[in-house]
This record gives structure tokens, sequence and C-alpha cells, in this order.
């Protein structure tokens, strides 16, 4: 089982850099996880394509239908976003040195990731990425 972000998951479904290296890891695991939000940044990927004109409105209702048949089939496994998790995102900003950035719905990934023991988080966010260490994550990057 790997845990992926939505900047994963979304190159599971469009074509951009590093696409078909994302493809590979994907289809190669035994399970695919993120939390719950994931799906939500999944959508608003879809639909910032949308608004900046990369995918037309066809387009995008096509991607989002085949995400939903995906997640009918098992494809996506949704980890929930519960009161630990949340605590241990807050109790990460209070330890964080200030000069590091980290957004909030990147620390309930990573926070969900170390709540459900993993040890590896695969992202294109290059944030998300330099945050892992300090919940005890590998941040790993396939392109």
């Amino acid at each position: 089982m790997i845990y992926l972000d939505a900047s994963y998951i979304i190159k599971c479904y469009l074509r951009e850099a590093g696409s078909a290296e994302v493809l590979r890891l994907v289809q190669r695991s035994p399970g695919r996880s993120s939390g719950l939000h994931g799906r939500a940044e999944f959508y608003s990927a879809v639909h910032r394509r949308l608004r900046e004109k990369h995918l037309s409105a066809g387009d995008a209702a096509a991607v989002w239908k085949q995400f939903e048949s995906d997640e009918r089939s098992g494809l996506w496994h949704w980890l929930a976003i519960t009161d630990n998790v949340v605590r241990k995102a807050c109790n990460a900003f209070e330890k964080l040195d200030a000069t590091v950035f980290l957004r909030a719905s990147d620390a309930l990934h990573l926070a969900c990731a170390a709540e459900n023991r993993f040890i590896e988080v695969h992202s294109g966010d290059r944030i998300l990425l330099e945050a892992a260490p300090y919940f005890g994550l590998n941040g790993v990057n396939v392109y």
C-alpha cells in the first residue's frame, strides 16, 4: 500500500510531466491510499485545469466520471482525517522551525500518513516533500 497526495492522483488521469512515472508506480502497487481530503483536492485540481482552459467541460466531466468509476471499483482507499490526525498536524506546526513553509492540507496528508504508519509519502509537491521528515516520513517523487 502506498500513500499519494492529489498531485500524484491527478497524474493518473491527465497527461502531464511525470504522469508515466506515477502510473508505473501506481500500477505496480498493491494498494493506493490518501487522506480523504485528497479526494476534494483531486476535484479542485481538475477544476483548476478547466478554469485555466487546459480541459474542456466535457473532458473534465469525463475525468471525474472515470475517477468515480475507479473509486467504486476499489482503486482508491481513503483514510479518515480523524481528531488524532488533526491533532498531529497542529502539534507539528507548534514544533516546526519558523523558516519551514507548510500548508494545512499538506500537514493533514503528512499527519494522516504518519498516523496510519506509512513510511513514505509520494508527491510531486516540493513543499510537502520537504516537510515529510518532520512527521517521521520519507518524501518520494518518482519523476
